[in-house]
């Protein structure tokens, strides 16, 4: 009986583990102004084998989007992307001046100290979703995160 319970204690432990591919550190969001209508969402993804971030839902947003800013000759542009390759055993940064999520069409002021729920849905090259749920925090208008690099100055 002994044996029996810890294969299964085991194979569970090993089903958990597969499971949770990709991992998320250091997210914040960008407080806001009163009306303002829009911010962005910063982390670092990490997936141990290769994935897509497909996609980001958040409830206090009317739209939510991958981004990424680059240099179009002379001029920093931000547009959508479909989606973020998240290679096997590599950090993607989400951070300003380059790859971010933006939250637009906001419901309501986010205010430093609170926290909002993300939902990340990353894609496999099997195919198999999963589905990460966040609590992120708001920080300061004028936070810098010490762990990202700087946008680039012009």
């Amino acid at each position: 009986m002994k044996k029996h319970i810890f294969a299964f204690l085991t194979g569970l432990a090993l089903s958990t583990c597969a499971l949770a591919q990709v991992t998320v550190t250091a997210p914040w969001i960008r407080a806001t102004v009163p009306q303002g209508s829009a911010t962005g969402a910063f982390m670092q993804l990490r997936s141990a084998r290769d994935a897509r971030l497909l996609e980001v839902r958040s409830k206090v947003a009317g739209v939510t989007e991958i981004h990424q800013m680059e240099m179009s000759g002379q001029m920093m542009r931000m547009h959508a992307v479909p989606g973020l390759d998240l290679a096997a055993g590599k950090t993607v940064d989400l951070a300003g001046g380059g790859y971010h999520i933006m939250l637009m069409d906001l419901k309501r002021q986010l205010k430093e100290g609170e926290t909002v729920p993300l939902t990340l849905l990353v894609e496999y090259k099997d195919k198999r979703r999963e589905t990460i749920q966040l609590a992120v925090p708001v920080k300061a208008l004028t936070y810098a995160n010490p762990v990202s690099p700087a946008p680039p100055r012009h």
